[in-house]
């Protein structure tokens, strides 16, 4: 029996050769590239770090003694503060001090507005310890074109595996910047889709609900200009956890109170709620990480005899891999509870793949807006028409991936409605009798309620169910470790309720 661990802390070797390519960039730093923003022109440099002495000891003054050590009579100090983010520094001061205070006014400003008490450190990525513990927040703001190397890259993966978190903050909306950071965390991460954070993300409602900002003037009027109100984050997204962030314009100057309203930039007051946002989130979910990490193994059942079962798991252009073992444990406890003799395999595959009409299941999900190519909605058609089955899962309970597969499922299917499948149909009965099913703390905190009745919408063709659909979170209550942000059933309730789902789906 083979036994894998969910931990992200094994790298193959092919994509160890990824991390070891070294990332080509355009030639210079940028600044004379379409869209480039050079720092604000009240740059300052940061202040040097404070003189530190003993509290042992301190230095008596006398003109006609040498100076020697006296013991302090005064009260001791209270320890430091925690750290919490580290900013990280470069050969070019311009370029990531182009705003010297942003993080310690944000957290004079976390302190004041939740009283929460922090420091910061300042350090190049040399110095960094790739253990969150030591620095649980990295922070890197600029202006300029930049790249890591190979060895930075491993040390960056390791950290945000483990629990950590990543910033970025394009100075003034700068896009050379901006297009790095993205390019460095497609590198960092080649397996992960990185995109663009839709509204209800628990980043932006953490603490503060910033679904909706106030932008400065510039950012209307840049080389990109930008007409919305939602804030612009795009994200890492790994088993529901984001561990890296890009914000498309700029918080560093209203952390810093610069008022300009020419910049490409949030306004004060909102670029400090996205903050406190974002340390509240890496907070709680590094938290979260840190308790669940190793807890689930699985094991594959090579050995066992009988029919295959595959279920196979949509690719496409999106975050379409939020979980990594739900499905297997989900069909391994299916094969406890029924003693059927399936052999089950796992595949990965596009809709545009002809090998979907060998699979009997197919499994979609993931957290944010997606959209399917029309080749690939035309066979998602053909394959259910067919008698095949799609099982599909807004992740977490998310509003992003629920509006854009009724809007895509509506389109495929315009003859035949997405409705709530009746209490009394055998999804509910076989082999679970489930008449009500318990839900995570966060949906209980939203209906005021422990437990719900099972909720499921369906797509009915000839008088079955061909397409089955839950705007509640199962995969991570599949692998027994929802999100403390996910909106969706608990453990016990997603595994008895995708049982019968997959009971379903054999039997019908």
């Amino acid at each position: 029996m083979l036994k894998k661990s969910l931990k992200y802390a094994a790298i193959s070797p092919a994509l160890l050769a990824t991390l070891c390519t070294d990332t080509t960039l355009a030639s210079g730093d940028g600044s004379d590239e379409p869209g480039f923003v050079p720092p604000p022109e009240e740059n300052k440099l940061p202040p040097p770090p404070p003189r530190s002495i003993s509290s042992a000891e301190t230095l008596a003054a006398c003109c006609c003694c040498p100076v020697s050590a006296m013991s302090r009579t005064e009260a001791k100090k209270p320890p430091r503060p925690p750290v919490m983010f580290t900013k990280i520094k470069t050969d070019r001061l311009e370029d990531w001090a182009a705003t010297p205070n942003d993080v310690n006014n944000l957290l004079k400003s976390m302190k004041d507005m939740i009283n929460a008490n922090y420091v910061m450190e300042i350090k190049s990525l040399a110095e960094i310890s790739p253990d969150p513990e030591q620095n649980p927040i990295l922070y890197r703001s600029g202006h300029y074109r930049f790249s890591f190397t190979p060895e930075e890259r491993a040390k960056l993966r390791k950290f945000m595996l483990d629990g950590g978190m990543m910033i970025f903050n394009t100075g003034l909306g700068s896009k050379p910047f901006y297009d790095s950071a993205k390019q460095e965390l497609e590198t960092i991460f080649p397996e992960v889709h990185l995109q663009r954070l839709s509204s209800d993300h628990p980043i932006f409602h953490s603490y503060y609900d910033v679904d909706r900002v106030r932008y400065r003037s510039g950012v209307g009027k840049g080389y990109f200009s930008y007409q919305g109100n939602e804030p612009w984050f795009d994200g890492i997204t790994i088993n529901c956890r984001t561990v890296a962030v890009i914000s498309r314009w700029c918080m560093a100057v209203g952390w810093e109170d610069t008022e300009n309203d020419s910049y490409q930039a949030y306004h004060s007051e909102d670029a400090k709620k996205l903050g406190i946002n974002l340390f509240s989130y890496a907070v709680a979910m590094r938290a979260w990480a840190k308790s669940e990490a190793g807890k689930m193994k699985f094991i594959d059942a090579d050995t066992k005899t009988g029919d295959k079962l595959y279920l196979g798991q949509v690719i496409y252009d999106g975050e379409w891999k939020t979980r990594h073992a739900g499905l297997s444990v989900l069909l391994q406890t299916f094969n406890q509870k029924t003693d059927i003799p399936v052999k089950y395999g796992l595949t990965e595959l596009r809709l545009a793949d002809e090998k979907i009409f060998n699979t009997p299941l197919l499994y979609i999900t993931g957290h944010e807006d997606f959209r399917l190519k029309k080749e690939e909605a035309a066979r998602l058609r053909q394959y259910v028409l067919n008698g095949g089955f799609l099982l599909a899962e807004a992740c977490c309970g998310r509003k992003g991936f629920d509006l854009a597969f009724r809007n895509q499922i509506q389109a495929i299917f315009p003859e035949y409605p997405l409705k709530r499948i009746p209490e009394n149909n055998p999804i509910f009965n076989i082999p679970n009798r489930i008449t009500q099913l318990g839900v995570t703390a966060a949906l209980s905190a939203q209906i005021g309620s422990p437990a719900i009745k099972p909720e499921l919408e369906g797509i009915e063709i000839d008088g079955h169910y061909g397409v089955v659909y839950s705007r509640f979170g199962l995969a991570g209550g599949w692998e027994m470790t929802p999100s403390p942000y996910a909106f969706g059933y608990d453990g016990p309730g997603s595994i008895q309720l995708g049982q019968n789902i997959v009971m379903y789906a054999v039997t019908q």
